[in-house]
């Protein structure tokens, strides 16, 4: 019997920088088998640094851009109405496009990373919290690059 793939919705809403979906599809779900959680639903949103900073106000009450916002939909009151889905990744490829030029990456290199970072978030990894949270968070973020590289 074949394993489940995940379902996987791409939105590039950027005017201007194109994304290759299938590529992405394949980055999130090599990402998804490495952390064993095929079976589910995940949507990603690339967007311009407007827009992730208008969701970045109304969720986080930060008023500039950021790199990437997860919405996790396993978490709070109702987390457990459709254990299928885990939620949204938003990503900005303004700012996205920045950080690869400012670290000699490419913006694939780079996108990968933010899909990484945002996917753990999604399964409630955290670099915010406590140090050890925060090593944890990287040493799983250096472990998965890993496995995008070619």
């Amino acid at each position: 019997m074949k394993k489940a793939r995940p379902k996987i919705a791409i939105e590039n809403r950027h005017k201007k920088i194109k994304v290759e979906k299938k590529k992405v599809s394949e980055a999130a779900c090599s990402i998804l088998a490495a952390v064993g959680c095929t079976p589910v639903e995940l949507s990603i949103l690339f967007t311009d640094d407007e827009e992730i900073k208008t969701l970045n106000r109304e969720y986080r009450k930060k008023d500039k851009p950021t790199d990437v916002l997860s919405f996790p939909m396993r978490e709070g009151e109702y987390g457990g109405i459709n254990p299928d889905l885990l939620g949204d990744v938003v990503i900005s490829l303004d700012t996205a496009s920045m950080q690869a030029e400012e670290r000699g990456e490419t913006l694939e290199e780079e996108l990968n990373f933010l899909l990484i970072h945002g996917i753990l978030h999604l399964f409630g990894f955290d670099h915010e919290g406590t140090a050890s949270e925060a090593r944890r968070m990287q040493a799983k973020e250096k472990e998965l690059m890993g496995l995008l590289k070619p």
